[in-house]
């Protein structure tokens, strides 16, 4: 166990896990780097509510996505404005995942911390003359608007292309969805994917990746990889991550639980190509993907971009 804090202590995003049982989740352990983030120390933090770092500041989208995933014991991402010790505030990027016993029970629930002050920043900068702010998040999701994904990927599109290196799409499919909300009905529907995009973009812990709703039930991401081998084991672990929730789902095959389809593109951008060919070659790489009932995964070949 002191071997395995060392290296927690060790790593570079701030770590903190809080108990469950309690309304407020008290603090039960935090890393040396989410003492520097916050500027408190662990003696200050433990058995404290990390809610206290918003300070005043609570009418937040990202606290409520939070909120939800801790009322139904899922993982998910948001982004928070936090205040130091000191009163700075700083963008904390947060992800949450729980934690179960050998029964299955949820005991804890452990956050990974970062700030993504400098990204924001850049991000508004490019936004500035772009998007309004209310195009660029997704009212269902709390994720990128497929249009301003589409703007951010222009963006990075110029960045690899200077820099001699790739860029990779990823694409997650719900597997029936129409059959889901003809069963449950739109409304429960829409909590579903609400859901399964938290679980999906927890998954993306970079502060370089982007996620985003595409249409329906589909979520896209921009990795910066060159590996597609490694990417289709990512993709792998996400559909996997999607089944370990164990939603009901009666016209499903084979296993009567929410399933995804998913498809893996990559390109290296080029004077004559452009980003549009990307997102084109993994929308076919899904569709070929999407025919497969019991959801499976399709890595984009290079018809796939013509």
């Amino acid at each position: 166990m002191e071997f395995l804090r060392r290296v927690i202590d060790a790593a570079p995003e701030g770590i903190v896990i809080c108990a469950v049982g309690a309304a407020d989740h008290p603090v039960v352990y935090v890393n040396a780097a989410f003492e520097r983030l916050s500027g408190y120390t662990a003696v200050e933090l433990l058995g404290a509510d990390l809610r206290s770092l918003q300070g005043s500041d609570r009418d937040q989208e990202g606290r409520a996505r939070l909120r939800a995933a801790l009322g139904q014991g899922t993982g998910t991402r948001a982004l928070l404005r936090n205040y130091r010790k000191d009163g700075t505030q700083f963008w904390n990027e947060v992800f949450i995942e729980p934690i179960r016993d050998a029964g299955g029970a949820i005991t804890h629930f452990v956050g990974f911390h970062r700030d993504v002050g400098e990204r924001e920043r850049a991000a508004g900068a490019r936004a500035a003359g772009g998007l309004p702010a209310w195009m660029r998040e997704d009212r269902l999701t709390g994720l990128y608007t497929r249009a301003y994904f589409e703007e951010l990927l222009r963006h990075d599109w110029q960045n690899a292309l200077r820099e001699g290196r790739h860029l990779s799409v990823l694409m997650f499919d719900f597997v029936a969805l129409g059959a889901y909300n003809d069963t449950f009905g739109r409304q429960a529907a829409d909590a579903c994917i609400r859901r399964l995009a938290g679980v999906i973009s927890a998954c993306f812990r970079r502060g370089s990746d982007l996620v985003a709703r595409w249409e329906g039930g589909t979520v896209v991401a921009l990795a910066r990889s060159t590996e597609a081998a490694n990417l289709e084991n990512f993709a792998h672990m996400i559909t996997q991550r999607v089944l370990e929730q164990r939603i009901h789902h009666p016209r499903a095959a084979p296993g009567k639980y929410v399933a995804m389809s998913a498809c893996v593109a990559t390109l290296k951008p080029a004077p004559k190509l452009q980003p549009e060919q990307l997102l084109r070659g993994a929308e076919r790489a899904l569709a070929r993907a999407r025919a497969d009932p019991t959801g499976r995964i399709v890595t984009a070949s290079g018809k796939d971009f013509g």
